[in-house]
């Protein structure tokens, strides 16, 4: 089966390296000439026009960012692409995004699933990201040993959009648990506990969370949009969504860099407050 991969990123490169890996032919395009040369040296089959990396593609990997460019790669493969091949899209977009270009693939031939993953750049680099899948059955099936080349497990949740409800669930879980998880940390390290040691004890504890074990990897660099896109799905929804809120406007307020100071360093910021250690004469435990 060949395989196209529009997008080779870091995200991109590491799931075609996977692809490769287990037997397909894989053509690529970038618009970038760096990640191009990056992937041809994978074994990738790299071209200079999307039109040429797609023409004989029975699965399309798109690899992009927001729903604009899902957009317009989807229609240029409709242009270009062969019928009866499956459009896979696995950025975090919205679902009506997704079921407006699924539309548009059914009435020229061509199959469409929505499967953002989960487990983000080091999934990506060791091949187990968690594909949540939204499409037909048959669909699924069809790009299911593509997916399996790249994922620790691939799920179908529903029809089109429903990948992206799946991964909006996972990142409002992910987020809730940055701030927790800094909050806690926080309160440990105020009172002389050292942060890094905390977080091992919790992870032995029922407060242990996949936030937590994987803190230091987590690089805060689409918390903005994820949770934006999360919270016009609620208000579509007429649902009321009050701590969501509240995690939305204080997950914007973290970065790497604060986590490895909490983690790592002498002291710690916090919503405009510097704190260190309290002295043991104002409670401090030190």
């Amino acid at each position: 089966m060949n395989v196209s991969l529009i997008g080779l990123g870091d995200m991109g490169h590491d799931i075609a390296r996977h692809v490769v890996a287990g037997g397909f032919t894989v053509t690529g395009f970038d618009v970038d000439p760096e990640r191009r040369n990056a992937a041809a040296a994978l074994g990738v089959d790299v071209q200079n026009t999307l039109a040429g990396a797609v023409a004989h593609a029975k699965v399309h990997i798109v690899m992009v960012a927001t729903d604009e460019q899902s957009e317009q790669v989807t229609r240029e493969i409709l242009e270009e692409g062969v019928a009866g091949s499956v459009i896979v899209i696995t950025a975090t977009n919205g679902p009506k995004t997704m079921q407006t270009l699924a539309k548009a693939c059914r009435e020229r031939g061509f199959g469409f699933v929505d499967a953002p993953v989960c487990f983000g750049r080091v999934g990506a680099r060791e091949g187990t990201l968690a594909s949540l899948c939204g499409g037909s059955d048959a669909d699924i099936e069809t790009i299911r040993p593509v997916l399996d080349c790249y994922s620790r497990a691939v799920h179908h949740i529903g029809p089109v959009g429903a990948g992206q409800i799946g991964k909006a669930c996972n990142n409002m879980m992910h987020w809730a648990h940055c701030v927790a998880n800094y909050e806690v940390l926080l309160l440990a390290k105020r009172y002389g506990i050292n942060a890094q040691r905390m977080r091992e004890v919790l992870l032995e504890c029922p407060a242990e969370n996949g936030t937590l074990r994987r803190w230091d990897s987590t690089r805060f660099t689409w918390h903005e949009k994820d949770m934006d896109l999360a919270l016009d799905m609620a208000q579509a929804g007429d649902i009321p969504m009050p701590l969501f809120g509240q995690v939305d406007q204080l997950v914007k307020r973290l970065d790497k860099e604060m986590v490895k100071e909490l983690l790592h360093g002498p002291e710690a910021d916090y919503l405009g407050w510097h704190l260190t250690a309290l002295p043991p004469e104002k409670g401090g435990l030190n």
